[in-house]
C-alpha cells in the first residue's frame, strides 16, 4: 500500500505537467498570428503615405511653365487683339438698344466704365459711341453691322484660345468651319456677360432707388443693392474667365467649372496688379511729360497687358492642378497632360502635308547624292 500511494501521487503530477506545457505552444503561435495580422495593415499605410509632391509644386511649375512658354509675349499679342476688339465690342454693346427698338441709352454707362479704367480715352470714345447710340433701328443693316463688330471682336477670343493651346502644349486641330462659329458664340456670350456687368455697375443711386420704389422697397433696395451687387459682379467676371478657359483651347476638359481656382487666382492677381500699377502711375510715373497726349493710351495698353498676364497665369494654374489630379489617379502626366483634344482633323492634315514635304525633300537629296556619285 505504501508503494501504491506514491504511484497515485505521481500520476496527478504527470497529468499536471502536460496542461502546463500545452498552453505555451498555442500561446506562442497565437501571438505570432496576431503579429502577422497586425503587420499587413501597416505596410499599405506606409505605401499610401509614400513620397508626396514637394511643397509648392503647383505654383513652382506655373511660374516655370509661364516663363518657358513666354507668357508675357503671349499677353502682348493678346493686348494687340484686345485693342482691336475693345471698340467693336463697345459698338456692339451700344447697338443693342437701337436693334431692339428700345429708348435706353447705354452710352453713359459705357463711358463711366471706360472712365474708371482709362480716363484719357473717354473723350476719344464719346463721339462715336453717342452717334451710334442715337442711330434709330435700321433693321437688317444694323444687324449686319453688329455681326461684323462681333466678328472683329472674336479675334481676341481666337487669339486667347491659341495662347492656351501653347500653354497646354497642344495643336489646334479644329477646322475653320468648326472653330470660327465656336469663337463667335463665345464672343457673343462674353459680350452678354459684360453687358450684365455694366448693368450691375450702373444700377446704383437714383436708378436703384427708382427700381426700389417701383417694387415697394424704397431706400432699403439702394442699401441692399449697393452691398450685394459687388459679389454678383465678381461672379459674373468669374463666369467670363471660366468660359474663356473652358471653350477656347483645343482641350476637352472633364467638366465645366463655373468657378475654378485659376479664375479666382487670375481675378486676385489682376486686382492686386491693377492696384499696384495705379499706385505707381499716380505717384511715381510721369507719363504725361513723356508721352504727352498719348499718356492715357499708353497707360491703358499697359493695363490691358497686365490683365492678359493675369488671365494666362490663372489658366496655367488650372492646368497644373489638372496635372496633380491626373498624377493622383495614376495617369502618366509628368511631361504632358492626358486630356483628349476637341478635334484633330486640321492638325492631322498639317502633319500629313509636312510629312509629304519631308519625303519630297528626302527624295530630292537622295537623287542629288546618286547623281554626284555617278
Amino acid at each position: 500500500m505504501a508503494e501504491e500511494t506514491p504511484a497515485k501521487k505521481a500520476g496527478p503530477t504527470d497529468t499536471e505537467a502536460p496542461p502546463e506545457s500545452t498552453p505555451e505552444p498555442p500561446s506562442e503561435p497565437a501571438a505570432e498570428d496576431q503579429g502577422e495580422n497586425l503587420e499587413p495593415p501597416s505596410e499599405p499605410a506606409t505605401e499610401k503615405q509614400g513620397p508626396d509632391l514637394p511643397r509648392g509644386f503647383v505654383l513652382k511649375r506655373v511660374v516655370r511653365g509661364f516663363s518657358a512658354h513666354k507668357g508675357t509675349d503671349l499677353a502682348a499679342a493678346l493686348t494687340y487683339y484686345a485693342v482691336l476688339a475693345v471698340f467693336p465690342a463697345t459698338i456692339a454693346l451700344a447697338s443693342v438698344p437701337a436693334l431692339v427698338g428700345q429708348e435706353a441709352d447705354p452710352t453713359a454707362a459705357i463711358l463711366d466704365v471706360v472712365d474708371d479704367v482709362a480716363p484719357a480715352l473717354v473723350e476719344d470714345l464719346r463721339g462715336p459711341i453717342e452717334q451710334l447710340a442715337q442711330v434709330p433701328a435700321a433693321g437688317l443693316g444694323l444687324l449686319i453691322g453688329l455681326l461684323g463688330a462681333l466678328w472683329v471682336a472674336s479675334g481676341y477670343v481666337g487669339a486667347f484660345g491659341r495662347s492656351l493651346n501653347q500653354i497646354y502644349g497642344v495643336e489646334e486641330g479644329r477646322p475653320f468651319w468648326k472653330l470660327r462659329p465656336a469663337m463667335l458664340l463665345v464672343t457673343l456670350a462674353t459680350v452678354v456677360l459684360v453687358a450684365l456687368a455694366v448693368v450691375l455697375l450702373v444700377m446704383t443711386g437714383p436708378l436703384a432707388r427708382a427700381v426700389g420704389d417701383a417694387i415697394g422697397l424704397g431706400d432699403v433696395a439702394v442699401t441692399v443693392w449697393d452691398i450685394a451687387k459687388w459679389p454678383v459682379l465678381i461672379v459674373v467676371v468669374l463666369m467670363v474667365i471660366a468660359l474663356l478657359y473652358w471653350a477656347t483651347p483645343n482641350v476637352r476638359h472633364p467638366k465645366f467649372r463655373l468657378i475654378s481656382a485659376g479664375a479666382l487666382l487670375a481675378l486676385v492677381v489682376w486686382a492686386v496688379a491693377s492696384a499696384g500699377f495705379g499706385f505707381y502711375v499716380a505717384n511715381f510715373a510721369d507719363y504725361d511729360r513723356t508721352y504727352g497726349s498719348l499718356a492715357g493710351v499708353v497707360v491703358f495698353l499697359l493695363w490691358l497687358w497686365i490683365t492678359n498676364i493675369a488671365l494666362l497665369f490663372g489658366a496655367a494654374f488650372d492646368m497644373e492642378r489638372e496635372r496633380v489630379r491626373e498624377l493622383r489617379a495614376g495617369i502618366p502626366a509628368e511631361e504632358r497632360l492626358q486630356l483628349p483634344p476637341r478635334d484633330t482633323r486640321k492638325s492631322d492634315k498639317t502633319a500629313a502635308k509636312a510629312a509629304q514635304d519631308a519625303q519630297s525633300a528626302r527624295e530630292f537629296r537622295e537623287h542629288q547624292g546618286r547623281r554626284d556619285a555617278d
